[in-house]
């Protein structure tokens, strides 16, 4: 009679290998069509009624910084000490108080005549200025 012998050898066990690169492809596949939930800045933009606004509230008053003393300019009015340019910004917002504040700072102006205006506007409660930049 013919006899068969019976091999025992390492292929006895089932070979996980591709199923655990499908269930990879798969895993991967889920987290790339996953909605993230996406980080939004709330942005107020002015609507078309905002540039229509009447003389008076076009009016600007420019503040200045500048880069050598006097320091502080009102318009083209220069103000060689802070506090007389203080009693004239607080002057002219008093006696208009619809006037449109811009600022200016000369890019080489020294920061302390900058901080000392900012800190001006705080303690005059004026949340809104136009800053004039370069572009």
């Amino acid at each position: 009679m013919i006899e068969i012998k019976e091999e025992h050898g390492l292929d006895s066990g089932l070979d996980l290998t591709p199923l655990i690169d499908i269930i990879f492809i798969v895993l991967v596949f889920l987290l790339l069509t996953a909605n993230p939930k996406l980080l939004s800045l709330p942005i107020e933009v002015p609507d078309n009624s905002a540039t229509t606004l009447s003389p008076q509230a076009q009016t600007q008053l420019t503040v200045s910084v500048l880069p050598l003393a006097p320091f502080w300019a009102l318009n083209e009015q220069k103000f060689a000490r802070f506090d007389a340019f203080e009693q004239a910004l607080t002057q002219a917002l008093a006696d208009n108080p619809e006037l449109t504040l811009v600022v200016a700072a000369d890019k080489e102006a020294r920061v302390q005549p900058l901080m000392q205006l900012l800190s001006l506007l705080q303690r005059l409660e004026i949340s809104q200025a136009r800053v004039l930049m370069e572009p």
